[in-house]
């Protein structure tokens, strides 16, 4: 069984995580949602990244705001892959974050997705999966087409009401 690993860097951080968590369980991967900081517990997330592949994880999405260093912590002591969920900020609405996360060193990398890009993050993470797991897949071709068919009744619905029909 696949399973993907959130991390937060705070709690408060969840609404930005929740539409990752439901994408991912909507596809029947299990995921593992955890409240750690690079910086206010370093030793937990020293811990997690080195046990992580050993845990059945298989891919580490890590959410952050600010300094947002959680996604190359994750990294630096890992080989899984580690998607970067920036988090928007009062300061700088996200970009603090974003640059944070997408500025790591030649040698550990960390894929970022857009600020506050939670469905992304956790559907970055399925297509990752999706190598390995052809039912996930599978599964990502029929979400790709049920978007498709949303945005044809979208339009249509449009061009009747532009119409005045």
């Amino acid at each position: 069984m696949s399973k993907i690993a959130i991390l937060m860097g705070s709690k408060s951080d969840f609404n930005v995580v929740k539409p990752a968590v439901s994408v991912i369980k909507s596809f029947g991967v299990e995921v593992e949602v955890r409240v750690i900081s690079a910086h206010r517990t370093p030793e937990e997330a020293h811990e997690f990244s080195l046990g992580a592949e050993k845990n059945g994880i298989e891919v580490i999405i890590c959410a952050a705001g600010k300094a947002a260093h959680l996604g190359g912590v994750i990294a630096a002591n890992t080989t899984l892959p580690v998607i970067g969920l920036p988090v928007k900020t009062d300061m700088m609405g996200g970009l603090d974050s974003l640059l944070s996360i997408v500025q790591m060193p030649s040698g550990i990398p960390v894929a970022t997705v857009g600020v506050n890009a939670g469905e992304n993050a956790g559907l970055l993470a399925l297509q990752i999966l999706s190598i390995k797991y052809p039912e996930i897949a599978t599964k990502l071709k029929d979400y790709k087409v049920k978007m498709k068919e949303k945005i044809n009744s979208d339009d249509a619905a449009l061009q009747s009401e532009l119409a005045g029909n």
